[in-house]
């Protein structure tokens, strides 16, 4: 996990300007096949949410892959330490590799991200015997978040305090500050003003107005990760070649098990958190988007993966609204992005609702119940 952030080799996109209303945007450079996977990129930092954390998600400290075994992930999620899960065998976890920092005991997946940590930000940010201190200011930090940010997580303060930690431990920060001022679809001078906040004297972006350009940085910018040692062995099951009966019984099994987690955990699934991609920041939204994102490694790699074929020069967009919400009204959809992302959609979807009534989805729906109920009452008086 050592290796650069940032997409493999032979990614079939590059960012792009567009303008200076709407930034970068992110083009194929040669046709995409639907299905085909568009790059895979690392992030340049990232971090667990800190709610999911606390609930005993164990997740590696740097790369966020899932450190239970998929049987014990299963068990957790149910409250059931007597759940024993069919062909063990497909579990992907390798408890055998896993590593702890020896001053402040956080686990990592493997010494290589172990020591990528080390050498990007935990020197820094390394707890030693007062990890369990609730003194400790790194620690009221985080208690504060947590008092102020409750499950569904999007951010985690921990992810600002890496940047900070990187940039403070860097022996080249200018190489650093270039890499997250790629974040900012600002102006030049903008840019500068972050650089300055962030290089400055005693790091001028812990003042209330540089933490809030750091706050916008991420907000605006942040990608949610999720990963499961349950998931993988489920994906890994459906692969087996098994007699119909066996095959019959297992997704039998796996069906019941997810209703079963559903009852006792909720939508709370995976090991949670998010980080910060340089080529898939430049992803723009769209409510009818041609490519979506997911993590099916198990960790922070992010895959891109096209939805429908894509020509060369067509902008990749992905939705920065779950499917849920993509069905809502143009007026909800916008109010969503509006008050999350800073920006009012123009995508083929929206133009074509642009003349759709200004009313959000909660307010239709108010409206239906109400025509039901006068509905109801005419039949009732029809009697």
């Amino acid at each position: 996990m050592a290796a650069a952030a940032g997409p493999h080799a032979g990614a079939a996109a590059e960012a792009r300007f567009i303008s200076s209303a709407k930034g970068k945007g992110l083009f194929a450079t040669r046709n995409i096949r639907k299905g085909e996977t568009v790059f895979v990129e690392r992030p340049v930092v990232s971090s667990q949410f800190l709610w999911n954390a606390l609930y005993n998600y164990r997740a590696c400290d740097h790369c966020l892959r899932a450190l239970e075994t998929a049987e014990e992930n299963a068990q957790r999620l149910l409250g059931r330490s007597s759940l024993v899960l069919p062909h063990p065998e497909q579990c992907s976890i390798r408890k055998d590799l896993h590593q702890q920092c020896p001053r402040c005991q956080v686990t990592y997946c493997s010494a290589e991200c172990r020591q990528a940590a080390l050498e990007q930000y935990h020197q820094v940010l390394c707890l030693g015997p007062s990890r369990d201190d609730p003194t400790h200011p790194l620690n009221k930090l985080q208690e504060a978040w947590r008092n102020m940010h409750y499950p569904p997580e999007t951010s985690s303060i921990m992810l600002m305090a890496r940047m900070v930690a990187t940039i403070k431990q860097a022996k080249d920060k200018e190489w650093w500050i270039k890499v997250f001022s790629q974040f900012c679809n600002k102006t030049a001078n903008e840019e500068e003003e972050i650089v300055h906040k962030l290089l400055g004297d005693k790091f001028k972006w812990f003042t209330p107005e540089g933490f809030r350009s750091l706050f916008a940085l991420v907000g605006t910018n942040g990608q949610g990760i999720g990963t499961s040692s349950l998931s993988q062995w489920v994906h890994a099951c459906d692969a087996l070649d098994l007699p119909m009966l066996q095959r019959e019984e297992l997704d039998a099994f796996i069906d019941q098990l997810y209703k079963d987690i559903e009852k006792e955990s909720g939508e709370f699934l995976n090991c949670e958190g998010s980080g910060l991609y340089v080529l898939q920041s430049c992803c723009n939204h769209s409510c009818i988007p041609n490519a979506e994102t997911s993590f099916p490694e198990n960790n922070f790699l992010l895959h891109l993966t096209a939805l429908e074929d894509i020509e060369a020069g067509e902008e990749i967009c992905i939705s920065y609204l779950d499917c849920c919400q993509r069905e809502r009204s143009r007026h909800s959809r916008n109010k969503i992005l509006r008050e999350n992302y800073l920006f009012t959609c123009s995508c083929p979807k929206c133009l074509a609702q642009a003349d759709d009534a200004d009313v959000t989805s909660d307010e239709e729906e108010e409206g239906e119940g109400e025509t039901d109920d006068a509905e109801l009452e005419d039949e009732m008086t029809d009697v």
